[in-house]
């Protein structure tokens, strides 16, 4: 295959990338025009997080399994199939009248998102040499990262446009369509089927009911009792005695879900265990920045998104730059420097003032730069641990191996807004426990209004009290991930003529 076409092939599998990162994260700025829409009051966000955590869930669920398929009968049907699919399940959320089928929709949504980044990833494995391949995966994780930035303007955007959310979904339709004659265009056919055993459904269906019951023990009604619900408990353990017997069924099944046979363990699993921790802070971050400015700054869901947009900025621009470092230092250095920079950021955003806004380094503004100190670090890693998971198998395995690491930082996502959710709903209820709301019947106004003033400061301290502690736990996350990334070990090396003659017959199987 000529090199302008491997860059056309790869540039449509970065555009359908970001076609479901949108989707991910255009949800974030509409939530309370979704929440009105289906009944929901604001009060009670705790009731709509499974609009969130549905499309996670979807989509960690469903990757591995995909990510065998594509593996097992090529890269192009399985796009085609994903976008089809992904089609249905906008259309579905764009029909929902109530929370139930507008779950079921972002569920789809998530299922068939779950496969186009860690296909696309396989088939710049399955194009590229390993000396090359960081960069060229630091440029799809930018895709990916792309819509994390205009995705929340995306949403606010177009609903504001339009006039109705329903709209980001209708639009998904004909895009997902056009996307479909493109990768029919552009992409090859992919690594031609092999005899194998068939897919492992029990280690998906498995790995789907443990992750399902760990979010249904995380989803609490009422945060003000408890931080879990009364099932809570009895779920959590169920859903980790689940994910046991995947393991189990894993090591002595002869067709495994997840089968890194031949891999060294010690730094793959280190290398997962980066993703997860690099994906768990992601999505605190765009959760509790969002909150920050809505509820401590006083802006709305567009302000809120634009503040957001520090951060995500610097993480698109260092995905391609830990690209390019991985590319001559090899993965571990950019991992571990990358999780430490971000550590650093997060106790700098758990030390804002009370009006941060108003803050400075001297001619730079402390918001500003304290998002961007913490997108770089996160942004570092993202392609050298997607590089460092595919150098540490065969080109056969490279897409399980790609959704190894997306499953792997997805999970760290929904578990991570899933657990803080509980956690930090409860903390805030606890710390305005003993908080009355001060009536203004029979007062003098000037009392009445110092009451309500004193209230409204008190309710700051508790919300600021609660994210503080939230970003000193993220980075704490980070520094561990730091430690994980040491564990990483080795470089790309420039092939030699006896390496390189089994690559080119791995491309040549995609011609």
């Amino acid at each position: 295959m000529s090199e302008a076409r491997r860059r056309v092939a790869i540039g449509v599998g970065g555009a359908v990338v970001l076609l479901a990162a949108l989707d991910a994260y255009v949800i974030t700025t509409i939530f309370v025009q979704v929440m009105d829409d289906v009944g929901i009051p604001v009060n009670r966000l705790e009731r709509a997080t499974p609009i969130l955590t549905g499309f996670l869930l979807g989509y960690v669920a469903a990757m591995p399994l995909l990510g065998q398929l594509s593996d097992r009968y090529g890269r192009k049907p399985l796009l085609h199939g994903c976008l089809l699919v992904f089609a249905a399940g906008s259309a579905l959320t764009a029909l929902a009248a109530s929370l139930v089928p507008l779950v079921a929709g972002r569920v789809l949504q998530g299922v068939a998102g779950g496969a186009l980044l860690p296909v696309t990833m396989a088939l710049a494995g399955d194009l590229w040499q390993e000396r090359q391949r960081p960069v060229v995966l630091g440029a799809v994780g930018a895709a990916q990262e792309l819509g994390s930035v205009l995705g929340p303007l995306y949403g606010v955007g177009v609903a504001a446009w339009l006039g109705d959310w329903r709209a980001i979904f209708w639009i998904n339709v004909p895009v997902a369509l056009a996307a479909m004659a493109a990768v029919q265009v552009t992409v090859p056919r992919g690594v031609r089927p092999v005899p194998r055993p068939k897919v492992d459904a029990v280690g998906g269906a498995l790995l789907a009911l443990g992750l399902g019951l760990l979010v249904a023990g995380l989803y609490n009604q009422e945060p003000d009792r408890s931080p879990l619900p009364p099932w809570g408990v009895p779920l959590l353990v169920a859903g980790l005695a689940v994910l046991v017997c995947f393991v189990l069924w894993e090591v002595r099944a002869r067709t495994r879900l997840l089968d890194l046979s031949g891999a060294r363990r010690g730094p793959l699993l280190a290398t997962l265990a980066v993703s997860f921790l690099s994906g768990a802070a992601l999505m605190v971050t765009l959760v509790d920045v969002q909150l920050v400015a809505q509820t401590l700054l006083g802006k709305d869901s567009l302000g809120g998104a634009l503040i957001l947009a520090r951060f995500l900025g610097a993480l698109t621009v260092a995905a391609l730059l830990g690209g390019l470092v991985a590319r001559h230092l090899g993965e571990r250095w950019p991992m571990a420097a990358g999780m430490a920079v971000a550590a650093v950021g997060y106790l700098l955003i758990a030390a804002w003032p009370k009006d941060p806004a108003a803050a400075s380094y001297g001619p730079l503004p402390r918001m500003d730069a304290d998002l961007v100190i913490t997108g770089l670090g996160l942004g570092l890693v993202i392609a050298p641990v997607s590089s460092a998971g595919l150098r540490m198998v065969r080109a056969a395995q490279h897409g399980v191996t790609a959704a190894a690491v997306v499953v792997a930082r997805m999970m760290g996502m929904l578990l991570g807004v899933s657990a803080l959710s509980a956690w930090g709903l409860h903390r805030f209820r606890s710390l305005t426990a003993d908080l009355t709301m001060p009536l203004p019947f029979g007062l003098p106004r000037e009392e009445a209004q110092r009451q309500l003033a004193a209230y409204q400061a008190a309710v700051q301290e508790a919300l600021r009290i609660e994210y503080r502690e939230i970003f000193w736990i993220t980075a704490a996350l980070c520094a561990l991930g730091a430690l994980a990334a040491l564990a990483v070990r080795g470089r790309p090396e420039p092939a030699s003529p006896a390496e390189s003659a089994p690559r080119e017959a791995d491309r040549a199987a995609v011609r």
